[in-house]
């Protein structure tokens, strides 16, 4: 009798329910919509029994609110207030996503950037907590956070639901994304919104330079905390990274893991990819590249040659991005025989630049200022290089895209782009993709043009090269099979 009971807890599947404020299909603003629609499903598949919970925002596709079913509703406390919460249920692509119902705080266009995102994302933390009271067939083992939207999930664990049954036993975990978005608030709320006032060490562990930083919270309350790749693990220990939280994570590094992303590799496939102009396989990748590089050119208004080298950048135009860098050395790299189409939306001042390329060379320059999906799959098939020399990227997704298509990224060694792209060595030919280590133009512009005299000079290494990059594994599995050992070992303290 006593072995059969043992065996049966060793067996039972860990449950997780995945806190999260966007996964794709349903909302979608970058690359924490990518994680968020592929990862749950990665780690079903361990073994783990992962549900996803996440606002109902006005945004999501009616396709996907008419299948939503309501399976609970209950009032939320928060800080003086008491809250309407309906928890809506559906099943996709074999994952059980939850929906927080509430049109005061989710009937808008957008998740972020709101007067009241403060108040907002603490109603989601709470209603998460408050959920597991209601939910009828699932309570999990661990909670698993991502991001400061997330973030008072651990806080609000710890200080106000210590004492109500199976809550104890509860385990977190906080996923960084982007460290540079904290949730900074002024400090009233601690009172008015959190409740949480009469809390010495929450009214501690929230403070920063006068206010209060929700995502503070999570690094200090949560059982581990994770990044989204091993070089933004260990970089945001340091100062240059580390946006004032680098103390934390080198007094919390026993508990800081960094597992590098995956993406969706069926989505991401130059073979299947309906919107490009030609699809092609690594057998076929010199005739299908060509091909798109025709197509894209001839729709950009760009001279149509096949064998011009095609650089893009398909990234939001931000400082982060290390755009600098490439404007820095814009006007020499032009001399080159190359040409430069950019995909994206950002900062005016970097909109306003490279329309002024495209204005004074518009044979050589094309600024397509849009985020537009299915012309980043054409943008990805067409090009022979990606430029992304980001000052910090925790994790990336478009170098992993681009070398899908076989199109090679130029990186700076930083985040997960030092983790995804193994530079290219000339003497052994090998590597996967170019990169730099210092944040220098000129190190950008040494860089491309030795990728410029590969590409030009010795074809059958560039045409290798790309190849190797197309057949890299970028899928899911290995991250998930990580966090499902790290679920293990958290369980089974």
């Amino acid at each position: 009798m006593t072995n059969k009971s043992n065996h049966s807890q060793k067996t039972s599947p860990i449950k997780v329910l995945y806190a999260i404020f966007e996964a794709d299909p349903f909302i979608k603003t970058g690359g924490l919509g990518d994680v968020g629609g592929s990862l749950p499903a990665a780690l079903c598949k361990t073994g783990v029994q992962v549900r996803v919970i996440l606002p109902k925002l006005a945004s999501i596709p009616q396709e996907f609110k008419s299948r939503m079913i309501t399976i609970t509703q209950f009032e939320v406390p928060l800080g003086w207030r008491r809250q309407y919460c309906g928890i809506q249920m559906l099943r996709e692509k074999g994952v059980t996503y939850y929906f927080v119902d509430n049109e005061y705080y989710f009937k808008r266009s957008g998740p972020y950037g709101y007067e009241d995102d403060g108040e907002r994302t603490a109603f989601f933390c709470k209603s998460v907590l408050e959920c597991l009271q209601h939910l009828p067939d699932f309570f999990p083992d661990i909670l698993h956070c991502n991001d400061w939207h997330t973030a008072l999930i651990p806080v609000f664990l710890r200080e106000q639901y210590m004492e109500a049954p199976k809550y104890t036993r509860l385990r977190t975990v906080f996923s960084v994304h982007n460290l540079k978005f904290q949730g900074i608030f002024p400090k009233s709320m601690l009172a008015d919104v959190l409740g949480l006032a009469h809390s010495r060490s929450a009214s501690d562990q929230l403070a920063f330079e006068g206010s209060i930083n929700y995502l503070q919270g999570a690094l200090y309350y949560s059982d581990r905390l994770t990044t989204v790749s091993p070089t933004y693990a260990k970089e945001i220990r340091t100062a240059y990274y580390g946006e004032h939280m680098e103390e934390i994570f080198r007094r919390r590094s026993s508990v800081l893991t960094g597992i590098l992303n995956g993406i969706d590799q069926s989505k991401y496939s130059p073979a299947k990819d309906r919107c490009l102009y030609e699809r092609y396989r690594p057998s076929s990748f010199q005739q299908g590249k060509a091909a798109n590089k025709r197509a894209l050119q001839e729709e950009l208004g760009l001279k149509r040659d096949e064998s011009i080298p095609l650089l893009v950048i398909i990234s939001r135009l931000t400082e982060q991005k290390g755009l600098d860098l490439v404007l820095g050395i814009l006007d020499e790299l032009l001399c080159e025989r190359v040409q430069l189409a950019v995909l994206g939306v950002g900062d005016a001042k970097y909109e306003d630049a490279f329309r002024g390329y495209q204005a004074r060379m518009p044979q050589k320059v094309r600024a397509c200022m849009t985020f537009d999906a299915p012309m980043s799959s054409k943008f990805y098939a067409a090009a022979d290089i990606l430029l992304m020399p980001s000052k910090f990227e925790p994790c990336g997704l478009s170098q992993m895209a681009a070398m899908r298509y076989g199109t090679i990224p130029i990186v700076r060694e930083t985040g997960g782009l030092a983790d995804s792209v193994i530079a290219y060595n000339q003497y052994e030919d090998t590597g996967d993709g170019f990169s730099f280590a210092n944040y220098n133009a000129h190190e950008l512009l040494f860089t491309i043009k030795s990728a410029l005299d590969l590409y030009t000079n010795r074809r059958a290494s560039w045409d290798a090269l790309a190849v190797r990059a197309m057949k890299k594994n970028f899928s899911w599995k290995a991250s998930a099979e990580k966090y499902a050992a790290l679920y293990r070992d958290l369980i089974h303290l």
